[in-house]
């Protein structure tokens, strides 16, 4: 039988909540089975690469067999279409046009996730790939010495594929944030990313183990991005604080109701970012009649009422 004392300790703590969660974290989900699954898979895929192409397996005998079939030549018409195609491949290009579409993204939603998704999608790319790349120094096609050799600790940096890796990742992004047409974002990805590698293959620019390991590198970089998601959530709610605290504050004092916010006073009430005070409300002023017009009017037989 329960006390007095005790029923009001219960009162004043009131339920229990030692497990509720902030609410402004959001808990993520650990990774399933079938993502681990692909994640193993995947990275299973490229250390066999890696070992084929450092053990000059028939991998390598394929890459030669492939550059010297030279695929340009078999159909010359494409040359011109493909080798700008490739362009889709690059990481100037593509993060441009994709950071374009993410900032896009940030202003509908009001969050810095899509950008930092991709900010982080980036350095795990570079940081993945362009380890591979130094440690292996493999040249590429065009700059190959010894038939039949695998070309590696030669200063190259063509191994793996950075068109293909790149493709994978800043493309999958996209479909990885696609909220309604995630299934169709993940298969335009998927084939964009196949056909900038077939297409580095067309052009004798890499190897074909070097498209394969980038397939495997880009892939495996979408797989783990899920587990830098606590940390993109934390910097994303310190970027939306330290903009309504530090940033908000500056451009309604610098700004107010004039330059480019001038008439989106609505759309900006709505952000919480530029409240609209009492004394801020400007007044129309009233504009001086001009004393020819009102003699004019006064001449007329009919009159007229202001």
């Amino acid at each position: 039988m329960r006390s007095q004392r005790t029923e009001g300790t219960l009162l004043e703590r009131g339920p229990d909540q030692s497990n509720e969660q902030p609410p402004s974290r959001e808990r993520w989900r650990p990774l399933s089975r079938t993502h681990k699954i692909l994640f193993a898979v995947n990275l299973v895929a490229y250390a066999t690469i890696i070992v084929a192409v450092f053990s000059t397996s028939r991998l390598v005998a394929l890459d030669w067999e492939v550059f010297n079939w030279r695929p340009y030549e078999h159909w010359p018409a494409l040359w011109n279409f493909l080798n700008y195609y490739v362009i889709a491949g690059q990481r100037g290009p593509v993060a441009i046009v994709v950071s374009g579409w993410l900032s896009w993204r940030c202003w509908r939603t009001r969050s810095w996730r899509p950008l930092l998704v991709l900010g982080v999608a980036l350095v795990l790319l570079n940081m993945s790939v362009g380890a591979v790349k130094i440690g292996t120094g493999r040249l590429g096609p065009h700059y190959a010495h010894v038939y039949g050799s695998n070309e590696i600790f030669l200063g190259g940096d063509i191994f793996p594929s950075g068109h293909t890796a790149n493709a994978v990742v800043t493309w999958g992004v996209l479909a990885y944030l696609a909220t309604r047409w995630r299934r169709t974002g993940a298969v335009l990805a998927g084939w964009t990313a196949i056909t900038v590698g077939a297409t580095t293959v067309y052009l004798g620019t890499h190897w074909v183990t070097d498209v394969l390991a980038g397939w495997c590198a880009g892939a495996l970089v979408l797989l783990i991005l899920p587990l830098f998601e606590p940390i993109i959530t934390s910097a994303d709610e310190r970027m939306r604080g330290y903009w309504t605290t530090g940033i908000a504050p500056w451009l309604r004092e610098r700004f107010g109701g004039r330059g480019p916010f001038r008439g989106r006073r609505d759309e900006l009430d709505e952000l919480d970012l530029f409240p609209t005070h009492s004394d801020q409300i400007r007044k129309p002023v009233p504009v001086a009649r001009d004393h020819r017009e009102l003699a004019s009017r006064n001449s007329r037989s009919i009159p007229i009422v202001y």
